[in-house]
């Protein structure tokens, strides 16, 4: 119990710091009347290629800023609490691979916030759970979709001022980053390897495996065939037993004559 509490809290830990962040960020702006805009995505301008890093970082107002805290804040959690192993690498490539994909594709307008992180942390867990296929990862990705399946429209231009190449970049990095690391599985999602039960033919058993398969007049006659065999071996052993004495008699008086 201890160490999962640990576990939970070391899980929390660096999403927890990354949302501070934001939250300080977002507050100097609001604070100072400041406008970070500009240091956002610009698609295929070089200046605007500093927006891969501080554009996760940048939001237009509070709304913006909370409905991107709270599912990040989740699914990061998600990801450091069960998957410890990759999360830091899966991060890192969600992070800045999403934001490359907005500056190739997207409009040329000024792309921010951490919407596309959050899309590529939810297409991870998901995508784990269908490249990984085990009882963890599978069911966490049931749990993710159930929650957050409404966040699905967010892939599509149906909204006005939405940055929605950024959602669709984040959820294609999110299903090739679960790819590119399904062979790195965690501790507890190693199948335990257990010795082979013994071959079933070998085992013995009180009543015949088919004695349930045969009709009444089949083990009648199944008992007598094994009766007269019985009985045949027995003769031949008596039969054996004759010649054998037979033998040893005459040995004996062969000797008796060479005496």
């Amino acid at each position: 119990m201890e160490d999962s509490k640990a576990r939970l809290l070391d899980a929390m830990w660096w999403p927890l710091l990354f949302v501070a962040l934001i939250w300080l960020i977002h507050s100097v702006q609001f604070i100072f009347g400041w406008d970070f805009g500009r240091f956002g995505i610009y698609p295929l301008r070089l200046s605007g290629l500093k927006g891969i890093l501080f554009t996760p970082l940048i939001h237009g107002d509070f709304s913006h800023l909370i409905h991107n805290t709270i599912p990040f804040f989740v699914l990061a959690t998600i990801m450091f609490y069960f998957y410890p192993k990759v999360a830091f690498r899966s991060m890192g490539m969600i992070y800045i691979l999403s934001g490359i994909g907005v500056w190739l594709f997207a409009r040329t307008v000024y792309h921010i916030g951490a919407s596309g992180v959050v899309y590529g942390l939810m297409a991870f867990i998901l995508g784990t759970g269908i490249f990984r296929r085990n009882v963890k990862s599978v069911t966490l990705a049931l749990i993710v979709f159930l929650y957050y399946s409404g966040m699905l429209v967010g892939l599509f231009p149906v909204q006005t001022g939405v940055s929605w190449e950024g959602h669709l970049s984040g959820a294609i990095v999110g299903i090739f980053t679960a790819f590119f690391y399904k062979l790195e599985i965690e501790t507890d999602e190693i199948v335990p390897v257990y010795p082979p039960e013994p071959d079933l033919a070998s085992r013995p058993y009180f009543l015949p495996r088919d004695i349930f398969e045969k009709t009444r007049a089949q083990r009648v006659e199944e008992a007598r065939l094994e009766q007269q065999r019985k009985i045949q071996e027995a003769q031949q052993r008596r039969i054996q037993e004759e010649l054998e004495r037979q033998r040893k008699e005459s040995e004996g008086n062969w000797e008796s004559d060479i005496g």
